[in-house]
């Protein structure tokens, strides 16, 4: 469930026992394993723990935690999407193309409101074609996967565009926070990064505080008990598909505006980074669990571990065996603590 009541653990006064507070809560793991590479590699290399440096955490989680936010609330309802990035990319490139080309005098706030508009539209289609024909939603959202980023490639465009729209650069560059550094760089902490805490609020209280989350919680138990107690199982697709294609949205049109630039072949091959995340949050594939801080907590994990390994020169192709291997480590922990329970 999303909300975990702590029983009184056997053996104890009054009080809980780690394990049991660590198999209801497995996000406890994460953040204690999160807490344990920062003071390493700070004791290591002090300016990890720079101020320049925690703003580059925070940065690159913008982009990932909204797409972990996304398939988390699949995740929880038994289903997975691997379509988001592709969802993202032909949101971007297409309302960039659009605006650059035909429509530059549109405001950021609605292009923003369009993105997410475009994200949800190709969600939707994902949850009607996960409802209808009846199969895994790996299997559809495969599927739709190639199917977005072909057509985007194939009617849309291949082009990089390398001058954004005014309004699209300034919001990249707009600062929520600035300092110089002692080396006389300027940081600077943008505007975006506040649209990650929003993000995380809204499906909070959505899981939290609706009738929605319990049917999605519901749902990622037993489909078919939800079904016989009453949830429409449709609209619960459409939803959570709906849902996740507009962060999705969301977050590629925060990519364009962050990088200056954008490009149709963007964000392939980041999805076992947000999955892992996800599952590193302590969200399990089988559904029905999970919590909003176990992803952020999985998001700035991954991005913490794919930091320290570029800092200390690590090529790439070793980041992906470390975040491999955090999530064998995560499975195996909550497969012992489900056999435990």
């Amino acid at each position: 469930m999303s909300s975990v009541e702590l029983e009184t653990a056997p053996g104890t006064r009054g009080g809980f026992s780690l394990r049991e507070l660590v198999r209801r809560r497995p996000e406890v793991i994460t953040f204690l394993l999160l807490m344990a590479i920062c003071v390493i590699v700070s004791v290591v290399n002090p300016a990890f723990l720079q101020p320049s440096s925690l703003i580059d955490i925070g940065r690159a989680s913008v982009v990932m935690g909204l797409f972990a936010l996304g398939v988390f609330i699949i995740l929880a309802a038994g289903g997975i999407d691997v379509s988001f990035t592709a969802i993202a990319a032909f949101t971007m490139y297409s309302l960039t193309l659009l605006v650059s080309k035909h429509a530059p005098w549109i405001p950021m706030p609605a292009i923003i409101l369009m993105a997410m508009a475009g994200g949800a539209l190709l969600g939707t289609i994902n949850g009607l074609l996960v409802h209808n024909l009846r199969v895994p939603s790996l299997i559809v959202t495969i599927g739709t996967q190639y199917l977005f980023r072909g057509f985007l490639l194939s009617f849309i465009g291949t082009v990089w565009i390398m001058s954004l729209p005014p309004q699209m650069g300034a919001f990249g560059r707009m600062p929520l926070l600035q300092f110089d550094s002692a080396d006389g760089r300027t940081i600077t902490l943008p505007m975006y990064f506040l649209v990650l805490p929003i993000a995380a609020l809204l499906t909070w209280w959505i899981l939290n505080r609706t009738l929605m989350g319990r049917a999605i919680f519901a749902v990622g138990g037993n489909a078919s008990v939800a079904g016989r107690l009453g949830y429409n199982l449709r609209t619960v697709h459409i939803f959570l598909f709906a849902y996740a294609g507009a962060l999705a949205g969301l977050a590629g049109i925060i990519h364009t505006c962050a990088n200056r630039q954008s490009n149709p072949f963007d964000l392939v091959g980041t999805e076992i980074n947000v999955i892992a995340a996800v599952v590193l949050g302590g969200a399990r594939i089988t559904g029905g669990t999970g919590t909003v801080l176990g992803t952020l907590l999985g998001v700035l994990l991954v991005v913490v571990v794919n930091s320290v390994l570029v800092m200390v020169g690590i090529p790439s192709t070793w980041q992906r065996v470390v975040v491999g291997s955090f999530i064998l480590l995560a499975a195996a922990f909550f497969v012992t603590a489900q056999k435990k329970s």
